[in-house]
Formats: C-alpha cells, structure tokens, sequence
C-alpha cells in the first residue's frame, strides 16, 4: 500500500469528513437511516423473529443477518456516531426508539422473514411523521 498525504488523495478521490456529522439530532439520525434503506430499494433485508415475544434482554440482544439495522449499521457516519453493533437494543438506544416503534420496522410478524428495503425505509420515515396521539397513546401502554 502506498502512502499518499490528504491532498494527493483529493487529486484522485472525493473525500468527506465526518465532522460534519459529530453532531446529528434523533430525526437526522432516522432519516439517515431512511436515506440508506433507500439507496438500494429492492434489497431483500431479514426480518427479527417474535420481537413481542422475547424477554427484555433477548430481545435486546436479538440480530437478523442482513436486517434493517444491518443497513444502518454498516454506515461509517452512524457507527462514528456511536452505533455499536446491529442488535435490537442497540437500534432502540442509537436511534432512541420506543419498542414498538422498532417492533413496527424490523419484526417479521409484519412481513414475514424477509422484506424489501424501501418498505422498511418507510417504516423508519413514520416513525419520524407518525401520528402523535398514537404515539403519546401507546407510550402509556406497557409493551
């Protein structure tokens, strides 16, 4: 591998600094995860089995090969931010999601055990644009 200083590579290649992302609200955040999704609108995605179904901690700990949080996950900018891992807890903390919020993207009781990309890109927009009733409504019923 040859060395070549920042300049040099800017003659060859554009490159963008992730700086500009040090800081992103909670909206900026989801509609980035959207904005993934979306690059690839076809892609077959896998959906995470009985979410509802799973204790707390399994459920946290739950991951599908190739899943809606996958996608998110192998963004350099959202991993920078702080996402660790494509878990299920993980997507609820980085994206700051109620459980049935994340329920409604990635379980398979929706769609079976794949789905493709631009209808789980949805899903994610709603969450953003969701009915606020609805959400302040089941935020007061137990999960």
């Amino acid at each position: 591998m040859k060395h070549q200083t920042r300049d040099q590579l800017h003659a060859i290649a554009e490159i963008e600094s992730l700086t500009r992302y040090s800081i992103m609200t909670r909206t900026q955040r989801i509609e980035r995860w959207a904005e993934l999704l979306e690059q690839y609108p076809g892609r077959c995605l896998g959906a995470l089995p009985g979410t509802e179904y799973l204790s707390p901690e399994a459920r946290d700990n739950a991951r599908a090969e190739g899943s809606p949080i996958t996608v998110a996950f192998e963004d350099p900018v959202l991993r920078a931010l702080g996402l660790k891992d494509d878990s299920y807890g993980e997507a609820k903390r980085f994206f700051e999601l109620a459980n049935w919020q994340l329920h409604g993207i990635v379980c398979y009781c929706h769609v079976g055990g794949t789905m493709q990309a631009q209808w789980a890109a949805d899903r994610v927009r709603a969450t953003i644009r969701g009915n606020r009733f609805l959400a302040w409504l089941r935020a007061r019923i137990p999960y």
